[in-house]
C-alpha cells in the first residue's frame, strides 16, 4: 500500500531520446496463443498454422491399410470454440481448469455411394490463456515457457580427423517430424546417414534418376579425379538402386518395389511424416540461395522420386570441402546460375536457433493426441459397420484430452507460475529454456551453448540467467526483442539513410543483422539527425570499429535494448560487474511485496511498464470520470465521446478488486484504489495498485538510509545490522497467506464428519469454531489450534457370537469416534482471512472419488523483519540480518538522523558492483530534496552531475547551520583532518568550511557512534539505498523436532522440515564424536535416538516416568544389513559372548 496518493516529483536524467516505447512485455505469450487459436477469424480465412494445421495434417482419415479398404473417408471442415463455463477467478476458487469446449465439423464420405454424413463432434476442452498470458490448471496458475532449439534447415560444420579438416552437412526437420540426415566423407566416399544407417549418397542419387554420366558430372566439377564408389552399382537403374537402398535401411524386410517406394516416401517425401516446416525451408533457401516452397526433402510424382534440395546440399558440401569461396546452385528461367558464398555455420548463432512459443508447443501436443485419435478412427472403420458409421461414433476424444492434460500437468515447459511479485510474474512469461522435450539436458550441454554469443545483442539478455546447473540454458528475452512468425528473435534498429538517422524502426533477425553496420544508441546526433562526429563507433558482425557516417546502415533504438526487463531495473548497471548484476536481476524476482510499498528514489524508468504489463494492478480500458470507489469496487462513468469497451453496462465500467488472495508462493495478492471519486481517468491508466506497486510504479523494497562501514564485527561476512526503527514502522512487514485443507471421506468404517462435536476437547479449544466446526474468519490461531473439526470412526475388532447376540437384543451401542481435526501446523499461525466449503453435488465442484466434502482455510500471517531474514539491494549485495539495534545505538548523522542499515565495506571493492555507491549518493540527494530520480541504464546520471547536486544540497545545509549558530567542534575538525590525510579531500588547513563542501562532493559524511556519541574516526559513505526483503525468510527455515515420523524400512528419523524430520547425524558427525571419545553419546545417537525401536520406546517411557534411561538394544539398520546379506546368499549369524547364536529377529518372524 502506498503511503500517500500524492505523486512525488520525478526528475529524469539521460540524453538519449527513444523513438519507440517498449512493446507489450507479455506479447510473446499472448500473440502466440492468439495465432494458435485464430478464434477471431472466419473458418474459411484461417491460415494453416496452430490448431488449423494440426487438424489439416491429421485429416482426411481413410482406411487402406494391409490391402483392406472400407470405402470411408473422414474429413475436417472447420473447428469452433464454445464459451468458457467459468471465469478464471471461479476456476481458481474451485480448483477447475479455465477452458472452453472445442468442436469440429466433420464429414464422413462413403466413396462408393458418394453419401456424405456431416456432424459436429466434441473433441474435449481446450485450456484458455488468461489476459495476462498464463493458464489456470486445476485451480493453479501456470505458465508455458518458450523453448529455444536448433532451427530446422541445413547446417555445415567441420571436425578434424587426424590433421585433416572434414566437413559434414546435417539436414534437420522440425522436432519429431522426421529423421536427421547427415552427409559426410568417409574414406573419400560421400556417405549419407539416416536413422543410424550409412550408405553411399550415389545410391540415393540413382533413385532420383541420376545415371553414371550425370553422377560423374556432379562430382568431377569439384573433384576432377573423382570416381564412383566400387559397390557394383555401375549402370544400376533407379528401381534397382531403390531396392538396394531399401535393404540397407530395412535389412530384415524382403525387398519389394511397392514396399520400398512406400518406405522412402514416408521417410523423406510424405509431408505428414517428414516436415522441414516454414522455418526449415526458409533457412535452406537462405543458405543455398534457392527459392523452393516444398517442406520435404524429396518429391514423389508419377511413380518417381525427384530432388527438393538434397543435390544442392551435396554441391555446397563439396565446394566447402574443396575450399571454394562460392558455388553455383540452380539456375533461373534465363539459365543464369546463382552464385552462393560458401561458409561454415555457427550453430550457436541466433540465426540458427529458433524459439518455440506456447502456440507451437500446444499444436505439437494436439498433433500427438489427434494422431492417436486417428488410429482409433481407422480401427473403428475397419471393425464396425460402414453403413451405421457416423463421425460422432467414429471419433473418441479421450486421446486429445489426455495429451493436453499430460502437457499442462507434466511437461518440463509447463511450470507453476512464479507469483512472488509482479516482476517475477512477468519474468516467468519472458523466460526462454533450452531444456525440455527435444531440447538439451543439463549434463549434455557444454560451455559453448551456455555462453553469451554476439548475436544475443538486443535479443537475449547476457546478464539474467540462473546461477546453478541451468546457467546459460535458461535465459530471458531482451527488453525490445520480439519473436517473429518463423520463431526467430528479432531486435529493433533505426534506419540510417544518407548519414541521417531516421525514426523508422526495422526489426531484424540475427542473420540479416550480420549484413549491416550498426551504430550504438549513444552516438551523438545533430538536430537534423546526422551524426555529430566524423567517425562513428559501430559494429559489423559484432566487431566494433570506427566508420565514416556514410558507411553506417542502422542505429540501436535504445541502450537498454541489450538487457532484459529485470536487468534494466538496476540503476547505474554499467558500473556493476556482470556476475553481481546477474544476482541483482535474479534477487529482484525474490523480493516479497511489503505492506508499505515505496517506489525507488533512484529508478530507471521501466518501473511503470512492469506494473502495467504484469497484470497484477487494475488498469482502466475506458476514458471517463470515477463515479464510485470502495475497497472492493471502482466504477468509471464514460465520457460521451469515449469508445465503448466490452464490459460496460450502460455507460458505467465496473472494476472488481482482488483482496487478500494467496499467490502460488504464499505472498499476498491485494489491490487497493489510488483514484478518488470525481477524478478524470484515461484508458491505460493504473487506477488500483496491486502487490509491490506504488502509484503505478514497481515498489519491491524500501528507500532507507544506509552507511557502508565496519560495525564491531556484526556485519562480518555479509551480515547486516539494521535499526529497530525499520521493524517498528513496519517498513519490511509483509503478509503471507497459507492454505490448509481437509477432506471428509467415505471409509470402510463409515463416513467421516466435519463437526464441532469432537470427543475429549474443552470448550476453550472449540471457542473459535462455528456450529459446523469450521473456524470463524478473523480468529487468531496458533500452532496446534483447530481449524476444522473432524471425527472418524475407530476400527473395531470382529464381535464374538455372544456380543452379536447381545447387540441384536439390546440394540447397537454408540460406536466410538476419534479426533482427526485439521490443526495449525508447527511454526505457522496468524489470522483466518477466508474459509471455503465444497460439498459433493455443488455446481462446478469436482471432488476426488470417495470424498464427501472438503473445507479450505486461508490463514494470513504478518511477518516483520527479524534476525536471519535475507535482504539485498539491486546490485547483488545480499546478506542476512545479524543484529537489530535500537535506533539510538545506530550511527547517526550530524542532524541526528540515525542510519537504518549498515553494510560491510569489504563487500564492495572485490565484487566490483560500484553502481550501489552511485545509487547511494543520488539517493542522498533524493532524501535531502524530497524528490525521486529516473536514471536509465547505460544513460545514467554522470558522476559530475551527482557531485554538483550533493554540493548544492550541502551548501543549503551549511547555510542553515550557520543561521542557527552551529559551529564545527574539535572532534569534527579531527575527522576532516583525517579525511585530508587519507586523500579523500585536500588538506583542510584552517578552512574547514571549504573542507566540508569538498567532503560533500565525495558523497561521504561525518557520522557519530550512537552508543558513545563520538564521531567515527573517518568519513563514511551515507545515503539512501533501495533495499529489498527476499523470499528466504528465517521463519520458513527454522525447524525443531522432538519425536516424529520414522522411515518404514530403516526406522530412522526422516529428514527435512517438510517431513517434520530431524538433522541427520551423518558419517562426519560420527567421526567427530569418535575423535572426541564420547562413546556413550555416540551410542545413544546411533541407537535410541535413531532406529533402535525397543530401546527408544523404553527410553521414552523412562523419561515420562522420571526414571534413569536404560541401555540400548539392536538397531533396525543392523537387521536390514543382515537381511541384505541373506539376500546375497551369505548366512550371517549374531553370536553372544558364549558363541551361542542370537535370534535378532525375535518377534518378527518364526525361529529357524
Amino acid at each position: 500500500m502506498s503511503l500517500s496518493n500524492v505523486k512525488p516529483r520525478i526528475e529524469r536524467f539521460g540524453e538519449i531520446t527513444e523513438v519507440i516505447t517498449l512493446p507489450n512485455l507479455t506479447e510473446v505469450q499472448v500473440n502466440s496463443f492468439r495465432a494458435f487459436l485464430q478464434a477471431d477469424r472466419a473458418p474459411d480465412r484461417r491460415e494453416d498454422t496452430g490448431l488449423q494445421s494440426a487438424f489439416r495434417e491429421v485429416f482426411p482419415i481413410d482406411e487402406t491399410e494391409k490391402g483392406r479398404s472400407t470405402g470411408l473417408v473422414l474429413d475436417f471442415l472447420e473447428y469452433r470454440l464454445g464459451d468458457a463455463p467459468y471465469t478464471p477467478e471461479e476456476c481458481r476458487e474451485k480448483d477447475l481448469t479455465y477452458q472452453a469446449p472445442m468442436y469440429a465439423k466433420l464429414q464422413l464420405i462413403h466413396k462408393d455411394s458418394g453419401l456424405i454424413k456431416e456432424d459436429q463432434v466434441f473433441l474435449g476442452d481446450l485450456p484458455l490463456m488468461t489476459e495476462d498470458g498464463s493458464f489456470v490448471i486445476n485451480g493453479a496458475d501456470r505458465v508455458v515457457i518458450s523453448q529455444i532449439h536448433r532451427s530446422p534447415g541445413v547446417y555445415f560444420t567441420s571436425s578434424y580427423k587426424g590433421i585433416k579438416k572434414m566437413y559434414t552437412a546435417a539436414i534437420i526437420p522440425m522436432p519429431k517430424r522426421g529423421p536427421w540426415i547427415e552427409l559426410e566423407f568417409a574414406s573419400g566416399i560421400l556417405e549419407m546417414k539416416v536413422n543410424k544407417r550409412k550408405f553411399p549418397v550415389s545410391m540415393l542419387l540413382r533413385v532420383l534418376g541420376y545415371d553414371d554420366a550425370s553422377l560423374r558430372a556432379l562430382f568431377t566439377e569439384f573433384e576432377p579425379d573423382a570416381e564412383l564408389p566400387e559397390d557394383k552399382s555401375a549402370g544400376m537403374s533407379a528401381d534397382e538402386a531403390l531396392l538396394r537402398l531399401f535393404t540397407v535401411l530395412r535389412p530384415g524386410d524382403p525387398p519389394k518395389r511397392d514396399k520400398a517406394i512406400q518406405y522412402l516416401y514416408g521417410l523423406l517425401a510424405d509431408p505428414k511424416r517428414y516436415d522441414l516446416g516454414d522455418p526449415g525451408r526458409f533457412k535452406m533457401n537462405t543458405k543455398l540461395g534457392t527459392s523452393r516452397q516444398e517442406r520435404t526433402l524429396l518429391m514423389f510424382q508419377d511413380g518417381k522420386f525427384s530432388d527438393a534440395g538434397l543435390v544442392d546440399t551435396i554441391r555446397y558440401l563439396m565446394a566447402l570441402q574443396r575450399g571454394l569461396e562460392t558455388v553455383g546452385i540452380g539456375a533461373d528461367a534465363d539459365g543464369v546460375v546463382n552464385e552462393v558464398p560458401v561458409t561454415e555455420d555457427d550453430i550457436d548463432h541466433l540465426g540458427n536457433r529458433r524459439v518455440r512459443t506456447v502456440g507451437e508447443l500446444l499444436a505439437d501436443q494436439l498433433r500427438v493426441g489427434m494422431g492417436r485419435m486417428a488410429r482409433g478412427v481407422r480401427e473403428r472403420m475397419l471393425l464396425g459397420n460402414p453403413d451405421a458409421a457416423t463421425p460422432t461414433k467414429l471419433v473418441n476424444n479421450r486421446p486429445i484430452v489426455a495429451a493436453m492434460r499430460e502437457f499442462f500437468g507434466r511437461s518440463q515447459l509447463s511450470q507453476f507460475k512464479d507469483q512472488t511479485n509482479p516482476l517475477s510474474d512477468l519474468r516467468h512469461k519472458r523466460r526462454i529454456s533450452a531444456l525440455g522435450p527435444g531440447g538439451l539436458t543439463r549434463e549434455r550441454a557444454g560451455f559453448d551453448v551456455r555462453d553469451v554469443h554476439r548475436t544475443h545483442y538486443g535479443r537475449i539478455c547476457p546478464i539474467e540467467t540462473p546461477e546453478g546447473a541451468n546457467i546459460g540454458l535458461i535465459s530471458s528475452l531482451s527488453s525490445y526483442a520480439k519473436v517473429n512468425d518463423l520463431g526467430f528473435i528479432e531486435a529493433p534498429y533505426r534506419r540510417v539513410s544518407d548519414s541521417r538517422v531516421s525514426d523508422e524502426v526495422v526489426y531484424m533477425t540475427a542473420d540479416i543483422e550480420d549484413r549491416y553496420t550498426i551504430a550504438q544508441a549513444n552516438s551523438p546526433l545533430n538536430a537534423d539527425g546526422t551524426f555529430a562526429d566524423d567517425r562513428v563507433l559501430a559494429r559489423r558482425k559484432g566487431d566494433p570499429l570506427l566508420y565514416a557516417p556514410s558507411e553506417v546502415d542502422f542505429m540501436d533504438v535504445s541502450p537498454k535494448q541489450i538487457v532484459s526487463i529485470n536487468t534494466s531495473l538496476i540503476p547505474f548497471l554499467e558500473h556493476d560487474d556482470a556476475n553481481r548484476a546477474l544476482m541483482g536481476s535474479n534477487m529482484q524476482s525474490q523480493a516479497v511485496p511489503l505492506v508499505r510499498a515505496d517506489s525507488p528514489a533512484v529508478g530507471t524508468g521501466v518501473e511503470e511498464r512492469v506494473v502495467t504489463d504484469s497484470g497484477t494492478s487494475v488498469i482502466t480500458d475506458v476514458t471517463g470520470r470515477v463515479s464510485y470507489v470502495d475497497a472492493r469496487v471502482i466504477q468509471v462513468t464514460l465520457t460521451e465521446d469515449a469508445p465503448q469497451a466490452g464490459m460496460v453496462k450502460g455507460n458505467v465500467r465496473t472494476f472488481e478488486l482482488v483482496r487478500f488472495t494467496r499467490s502460488n508462493q504464499g505472498t499476498n495478492l491485494d489491490q487497493h484504489p489510488i483514484v478518488e471519486v470525481g477524478e478524470e481517468v484515461s484508458a491505460g491508466q493504473v487506477i488500483a495498485d496491486g502487490p509491490a506497486s506504488d502509484l503505478g510504479r514497481l515498489a519491491l523494497g524500501q528507500n532507507i538510509t544506509i552507511a557502508i562501514m565496519p560495525f564491531d564485527g556484526f556485519n562480518f561476512e555479509d551480515a547486516i545490522c539494521i535499526s529497530e526503527g525499520l521493524v517498528r514502522k513496519d517498513f519490511y512487514t509483509s503478509v503471507h497467506i497459507e492454505k490448509d485443507e481437509i477432506e471428509a471421506r467415505d471409509t470402510k468404517l463409515g463416513p467421516e464428519k466435519i463437526t464441532r462435536d469432537i470427543p475429549g476437547l474443552s470448550e476453550a479449544a472449540l471457542r473459535d469454531l462455528d456450529e459446523d466446526g469450521i473456524v470463524r474468519v478473523g480468529a487468531e490461531v496458533k500452532p496446534g489450534d483447530i481449524l476444522v473439526g473432524k471425527t472418524s470412526f475407530k476400527g473395531e475388532s470382529e464381535p464374538t457370537p455372544e456380543e452379536r447376540l447381545l447387540r441384536s437384543i439390546f440394540g447397537e451401542k454408540a460406536r466410538e469416534v476419534k479426533d482427526t481435526s485439521l490443526r495449525v501446523q508447527s511454526g505457522q499461525g496468524g489470522i483466518v482471512v477466508k474459509t471455503v466449503r465444497f460439498r459433493r453435488g455443488d455446481e462446478g465442484v469436482d471432488l476426488k472419488p470417495g470424498v464427501r466434502e472438503m473445507v479450505r482455510v486461508y490463514v494470513a500471517q504478518k511477518r516483520q523483519l527479524q534476525v536471519g531474514d535475507k535482504v539485498a539491494n539491486r546490485h547483488g549485495n545480499k546478506g542476512v540480518v545479524s543484529k537489530i539495534l535500537q535506533p539510538e545505538d545506530m550511527p547517526y548523522l550530524e542532524d541526528g538522523t540515525p542510519v537504518d542499515l549498515v553494510f560491510n565495506p569489504l563487500g564492495v571493492p572485490s565484487r566490483m558492483n560500484l553502481g550501489q555507491i552511485l545509487e547511494t549518493h543520488l539517493g542522498e540527494v533524493a532524501r535531502l530534496t524530497g524528490q525521486k530520480f529516473v536514471t536509465p541504464v547505460f544513460d545514467s546520471a554522470t558522476e559530475t552531475a551527482i557531485k554538483e547536486m550533493l554540493e548544492v544540497a550541502a551548501a543549503e545545509r551549511l547555510q542553515r547551520r550557520k543561521d542557527e549558530g552551529f559551529e564545527l567542534d574539535k572532534r569534527e575538525q579531527e575527522v576532516l583532518d583525517r579525511a585530508g590525510k587519507l586523500g579523500v579531500i585536500g588538506a583542510p588547513g584552517s578552512n574547514y568550511e571549504k573542507a566540508q563542501m569538498e567532503l560533500s562532493r565525495t558523497g561521504k559524511s561525518i557520522l557519530y557512534d550512537g552508543r558513545t556519541g563520538e564521531p567515527i574516526s573517518g568519513p563514511v559513505v551515507v545515503g539512501t539505498m533501495y533495499v529489498m526483503k527476499l523470499y528466504h525468510m528465517v521463519e520458513d527455515k527454522l525447524h525443531a523436532r522432538s519425536t516424529g515420523p520414522y522411515s518404514l524400512i530403516t526406522q530412522q528419523p526422516l529428514g527435512g522440515k517438510a517431513q517434520f524430520g530431524g538433522q541427520r547425524f551423518g558419517e562426519m558427525e560420527v567421526w567427530a564424536l569418535e575423535a572426541y571419545g564420547a562413546a556413550h553419546t555416540l551410542q545413544e545417537m546411533l541407537t535410541i535416538k535413531s532406529d533402535d525401536i525397543d530401546g527408544r520406546d523404553a527410553a521414552y517411557q523412562s523419561i515420562v516416568k522420571g526414571e534413569e534411561v536404560s541401555g540400548s538394544t539392536i538397531p533396525e539398520s543392523f537387521k536390514v544389513l543382515v537381511k541384505e546379506l541373506h539376500s546375497l546368499g551369505l548366512d550371517v549369524e549374531v553370536l553372544d559372548q558364549g558363541d551361542k547364536s542370537v535370534d535378532i529377529f525375535e518377534g518378527m518372524m518364526p525361529k529357524r
